[in-house]
């Protein structure tokens, strides 16, 4: 099930909020565990089996964790043996097909192609969980002393599928002693209206235009890079729209998430673009690999073996195919590049020009992102670049005029200008009317866009 879905918002939602509030407070955290094994297995049940041996391993895990936490080698054991069980498993079911087409590629070695389906949403809550007992053992986080709240946290439904990766240590307290009240879901909603309008108005409606320019024939200079940068906006909206409806869904729930997007399109640098896209992923790779493998404590070049085995991980992280371990370590190359060797000559350039060289480097990175055909990817870098195609044919130059009004307010979208402008009304007596008008109107269309679009899932459901 998707938020984006006519049965989410009109079924599923509603009814969830009415029985979760009429609830008990004491067995709310029962019911949301109950729902959240709905939500995750309303097209494949038998993934939540996949889900609840996760939830339990991981459970007994930091609670052996804790119980031998005197024991400094059988608390390290146990440790590593939940995540070696952690790993094992995601690797089974999303890296077994690289794996074997990667030992194939040796003259001696012909191991018949395995498919695995890729569970939903496997990697999101599979750091999680590994997080978890990570934190029992450093004693950051105190062990769940019970299995369903444990279950409900592994199986929120708002940040089950696509994140954000919410770490234990920062809603331990709230699975026990939160309080809902009117404001945080008036806020919860406000948040969700704002996340549905970027998926579905915005998001969906450039995929039509990423489709139409970036990999087709004609579309020369000028349609490849509208297509790229059409997918980058498209990206955006799509991922930090769904972060949004997370949030927002928790509020409403009584749970407050950190925020996973600080409007990545405004940087000046790639490590500033990486401060501001997809925050609880780069957290979660700094507090439990890179730091762990000694971060900037051993000298240079350990630091720069330890950001190119991050950021190759990270890579790998977004998929199973080679193109992803590429993109991973272009911005392992660039960060190492802008730490070491640009960044006193970047300071020293003018803001837009700073802002103009990370937009460039980014929109190539979402091209190595978008292709995962070595020879449709090779093709593409190549057209940005060929001018002997021309700047497009016709049917091209026609598409991108038709999408350019909702490409232009993309960009400002993708910016804090209207934010800031929200911020300056707030305080006004009547701010109400607008923000309830705006969330009917919100509503009102993504139905009616939902009502004859085909289903759409989120990017990032993939990983």
């Amino acid at each position: 099930m998707v938020f984006s879905s006519l049965v989410f918002l009109f079924a599923y939602l509603p009814l969830t909020l009415l029985i979760y509030y009429i609830t008990p407070r004491k067995w709310r955290n029962v019911f949301l565990f109950f729902i959240n094994l709905v939500f995750y297995g309303w097209g494949e049940p038998l993934l939540v089996t996949l889900m609840l041996g996760n939830i339990v391993i991981n459970y007994i895990g930091g609670w052996l964790v804790d119980k031998y936490r005197a024991d400094v080698k059988k608390k390290k054991l146990f440790l590593i043996l939940t995540c070696v069980i952690d790993i094992g498993v995601l690797c089974v079911f999303k890296y077994l097909g690289l794996i074997i087409d990667t030992v194939n590629l040796l003259p001696f070695a012909s191991i018949p192609a395995v498919t695995v389906s890729l569970p939903i949403g496997i990697s999101f809550y599979t750091f999680q969980t590994m997080s978890y007992v990570i934190d029992v053992y450093r004693d950051e986080a105190p062990p769940s002393k019970s299995l369903i709240n444990f279950g409900t946290y592994v199986a929120l439904f708002p940040q089950l599928i696509a994140g954000p990766i919410v770490r234990y240590r920062d809603v331990a307290e709230q699975l026990i002693h939160r309080r809902e009240t009117l404001a945080m879901f008036t806020k919860g909603v406000k948040l969700f209206c704002v996340g549905l309008g970027k998926k579905v108005l915005i998001a969906d409606q450039l995929a039509k235009l990423t489709e139409s320019v970036i990999n087709t024939e004609g579309n020369g200079v000028l349609g490849t890079w509208v297509g790229i940068i059409g997918f980058s906006l498209q990206l955006y909206f799509d991922f930090s729209g769904y972060s949004d409806m997370a949030c927002g869904l928790g509020n409403m729930m009584g749970f407050e998430f950190l925020k996973n997007f600080n409007y990545p399109y405004i940087s000046k640098s790639i490590t500033d673009f990486w401060r501001r896209w997809h925050i609880s992923l780069s957290t979660w790779f700094k507090e439990y690999v890179y730091i762990p493998l000694g971060g900037n404590r051993k000298g240079v070049g350990r630091q720069i073996i330890n950001l190119m085995i991050v950021w190759g991980l990270t890579g790998l992280w977004h998929g199973a195919a080679y193109n992803f371990i590429l993109w991973g370590l272009y911005y392992g190359v660039l960060l190492i590049l802008e730490k070491f060797i640009l960044k006193r000559f970047l300071d020293r350039l003018p803001s837009p020009v700073q802002h103009l060289y990370a937009l460039f480097f980014v929109l190539i990175g979402w091209g190595l992102f978008n292709f995962t055909d070595m020879s449709q990817l090779t093709t593409f870098l190549h057209n940005l670049f060929d001018f002997s195609r021309g700047w497009g044919d016709e049917h091209t130059l026609n598409t991108i005029v038709s999408y350019l009004p909702l490409l232009l307010a993309a960009c400002i979208g993708s910016t804090p200008l209207l934010t800031k402008l929200y911020l300056k009304i707030s305080g006004t007596r009547f701010v109400w009317v607008l923000e309830t008008l705006f969330c009917v109107a919100v509503l009102a269309l993504a139905t009616a866009a939902l009502v004859r679009q085909q289903y759409s899932p989120f990017l990032y459901f993939r990983f």
